[in-house]
């Protein structure tokens, strides 16, 4: 006998029933892949800065009390043509205000991320010429991701507050007074975490006018996601110009799992699970040519991370869980 035809509810119930077992699936995936925290040991060769004259220093502890003001952390793969247009501006800045107010101290950390090219030797010029106690490079053995060498700055700096700064210098470097202004209207902090992010959501329009639209539409799949998945109320979750309270970043880095592209957006929904203020404040940005960004694949990775990071917590995978790095 031949089989009736599905009716449109049978059908629709067939479907539902696929999805959720798909989900199922989905979920027990990212429970049993999940690496229930990833390993932060440093080699042995990371646990010292080279200074200025070729000897070695063993780097702090973001657990130590703080020793400056301002600790900016710049993450650098592959930067030797971007990073000096980057340091130019931000170290003129940063002069000029210790000239203003001396009572203002500061570090640049530039975490050279496994670099192929020469950007140890681009950045230790600036270690030489404004002495390693201001500029330090913390050259990682491995390549550990943007987040990873985020993270492992993070972890060897001495300010009371930390700036997350791109190597390209797309945002304007003075704009950090906009972002330290938002994170001073968050106050008074619990337990003194605030987290203040840079944002580019007010340049959306003009820069979907000069994006093709299959750039348009992953851009926009992407805010959905995050939106949908992890952090509600922040527009841009990728502009690479945070500011953190010592004690937000000691307690966000780490819990952070992700280690590639998408770590923004775990380190924000840490953030939110922990209620940690947030402030998003709009910076001048322009788009430097030579992103490390592969627009598809990299766009599918961070789609994958971002259902992932929801997931994970959500079944128990991952823990907001603080530990020290050795």
């Amino acid at each position: 006998a031949m089989a009736l035809p599905l009716s449109l509810a049978e059908a629709a119930a067939a479907l539902a029933t696929l999805a959720a077992l798909l989900l199922v699936l989905i979920c027990m995936i990212a429970h049993v892949t999940a690496r229930k925290m990833p390993a932060i040991q440093r080699h042995e060769e990371e646990k010292f800065f080279v200074n200025a004259d070729g000897g070695k220093e063993s780097v702090p502890s973001i657990h130590d009390p703080a020793t400056k003001e301002l600790s900016v952390v710049v993450p650098s793969y592959n930067e030797e043509d971007r990073l000096p247009l980057m340091m130019d501006e931000a170290l003129d800045y940063l002069e000029k205000r210790q000239k203003r107010d001396p009572s203002f101290t500061y570090e640049v950390i530039v975490v050279d991320d496994g670099s192929k090219d020469h950007t140890k030797k681009v950045a230790m010029k600036y270690c030489k010429k404004y002495g390693s106690d201001k500029v330090r490079v913390l050259s990682l053995v491995k390549n550990r991701g943007k987040g990873g060498a985020v993270r492992m700055g993070v972890f060897s700096s001495r300010g009371k507050k930390i700036l997350m700064a791109d190597a390209d210098g797309a945002t304007k470097f003075a704009d950090i007074e906009k972002v330290e202004e938002g994170l001073k209207n968050l106050q008074p902090w619990p337990n003194q975490m605030a987290i203040s992010c840079g944002s580019r959501a007010h340049l959306e329009k003009d820069s979907i006018a000069k994006r093709s639209y299959f750039r348009t539409l992953l851009m926009y799949g992407f805010h959905f996601l995050v939106w949908f998945l992890c952090v509600k109320e922040i527009r841009d979750t990728q502009c690479g110009f945070k500011l953190l309270t010592r004690e937000a970043a000691a307690r966000t880095f780490s819990t952070l799992h992700i280690e590639r592209w998408a770590f923004d957006v775990e380190l924000l929904y840490i953030a939110q699970r922990l209620r940690i203020p947030i402030a998003e404040v709009a910076v001048n940005w322009t788009e430097i040519e030579g992103s490390k960004l592969v627009p598809f694949w990299s766009w599918l990775q961070m789609g994958r991370d971002l259902l992932f990071i929801r997931l994970r917590y959500m079944t128990g995978a991952w823990q907001l869980e603080t530990r020290k790095c050795n």
